[in-house]
């Protein structure tokens, strides 16, 4: 009973001295955003960050560094970034325990990570897949330096699993326990969705506030000079935006030139649709959706329908993209060119501030998520096709906004509905865009003062 009695109040003693340094913080004014992926495709990692700084907050941005973040982000003295090495080439053993082995050094170096910074008063972390072994570490490393930790709820990790495994598959539910037991030793929560808030209270049995994605200021329709100087910038990369004409001057694209005599720039006469989607190239969005649609549009073209000539641009990286870019290859259009560019940070608002419609093919492994692409797009009020999922309708709405489809037949009928007569200023994609422009809806900022500046109070 001794040695047992002396262990047991030298826990307690431990535990108690924790909870006194944790019941203690937040005098430093130091908060730490982290995600265990890649900051540059993580916007709204990078939104909080850039809020944080705005209001005089020190900010530690720890994530994967593969693409570069927003210049703002670079730009901020507040901001420092703190890289984590991603972890790759794990290939010994079955997968079972690759996996086992990566959750376990992940651990080990997102702690010693933590650990490492300067004490933040706050550690906000994104909850998207890998939900392993984020929320556990961080909730450790908070409980070690006397930090509130505020976990984003953008999806659920096991929801992604399931994809692959199903949803008995023993990681699975092993990764639902997970999300459950840690998610509830979390100060504060925050969700994207109404649906999310409900389902995370319903099931977890955490409260949580609705974040909803909000885009950026710098997500606005884009003045025809800029959009010319970026047509000719991707011209230099990409046919699809050179222009067609058999004696092409060298301040012409295929959508804009400019005028000899006056120097404005003027959109070419018999210039192509510019579609637009961006995806991270991953199960939950079914790209061939789109590519039978644009097949179902070549042919109303060849059927003598009056449709407009189509530039399909689909942004991003990931690990189906070379399966896609193969299926992409095979097709053989005379009316419509794709291309797969990846843009820069800078150069993709502006690239949905000159697009003629929106396409969205993500599908919510969870069904309680909304796509950030299309608030981007709303921000730079640009009209979307988006397919159907369960909570959809708290972005998109249908007939107003945008149009919702279920299959690719469906879709196909809509661009032949919004692309008929283009680009003349009458019709549904006229009327979506000057509802958007209608609507002033909240950017990220005040949205965000709103919300979240209360949980940590208005000043340190």
């Amino acid at each position: 009973p001794g040695p047992w009695a002396a262990v047991t109040g030298a826990v307690a003693a431990l535990l108690f001295l924790l909870l006194w340094r944790r019941r203690r913080a937040g005098g430093a004014g130091r908060v730490c955003v982290a995600v265990l992926g890649d900051l540059g495709r993580s916007p709204r990692m990078q939104y909080h960050a850039l809020a944080l700084a705005r209001h005089g907050r020190e900010v530690a941005l720890l994530g994967y560094l593969q693409n570069r973040p927003h210049r703002d982000v670079l730009r901020s003295e507040n901001i420092r970034l703190v890289p984590v090495a991603e972890l790759r080439g794990l290939r010994v053993g079955p997968k079972l325990f690759q996996y086992v082995l990566k959750v376990l050094v992940q651990s080990v170096q997102l702690l010693y990570t933590l650990l490492r910074i300067d004490q933040p008063s706050y550690i906000i972390l994104q909850q998207n897949p890998p939900g392993l072994p984020s929320i556990a570490v961080a909730w450790v490393a908070g409980l070690l330096r006397g930090s509130k930790l505020i976990i984003d709820w953008h999806n659920y990790g096991y929801t992604i699993m399931s994809l692959s495994h199903g949803r008995n598959h023993p990681l699975v539910l092993i990764a639902k326990w997970y999300e459950r037991l840690f998610g509830r030793l979390s100060d504060y929560n925050l969700c994207v969705t109404d649906a999310m808030k409900k389902d995370l209270w319903v099931n977890f049995k955490i409260k949580a506030l609705t974040l909803y994605d909000k885009p950026a200021s710098y997500f606005k329709e884009t003045p025809l000079d800029l959009q010319h100087n970026l047509y000719l910038k991707l011209a230099e990369d990409y046919e699809p935006f050179k222009p067609r004409a058999v004696n092409p001057s060298a301040d012409r694209s295929a959508f804009t030139e400019r005028d000899g005599k006056s120097g404005n720039v003027v959109k070419t006469r018999g210039r192509p649709a510019l579609l637009i989607s961006s995806t991270s190239w991953t199960e939950d969005e079914d790209f061939s959706v789109l590519l039978r649609a644009l097949e179902d549009y070549e042919t109303f073209i060849k059927e003598g329908a009056k449709l407009p000539d189509l530039v399909c641009v689909i942004t991003g990286k990931g690990p189906l993209k070379d399966y896609y870019n193969g299926l992409i290859q095979k097709l053989h259009f005379k009316h419509i060119q794709i291309c797969t560019p990846w843009l820069e940070a800078e150069d993709y608002p502006l690239l949905l501030g000159s697009a003629d419609l929106g396409v969205c093919l993500h599908k919510s492994s969870s069904g309680l998520d909304l796509p950030m692409k299309v608030v981007d797009m709303f921000g730079c009020c640009l009209p979307v096709c988006a397919i159907h999922f369960e909570c959809l309708h708290e972005l998109v709405k249908h007939n107003e906004n945008g149009l919702i489809f279920r299959d690719s037949k469906e879709l196909a009928e809509q661009l032949k509905m919004l692309f008929l007569e283009f680009p003349a200023l009458e019709g549904k994609l006229h009327s979506f865009r000057e509802n958007l422009r209608a609507s002033r809806q909240l950017h990220w900022d005040q949205s965000w003062d709103q919300i979240v500046l209360p949980l940590m109070g208005n000043k340190e």
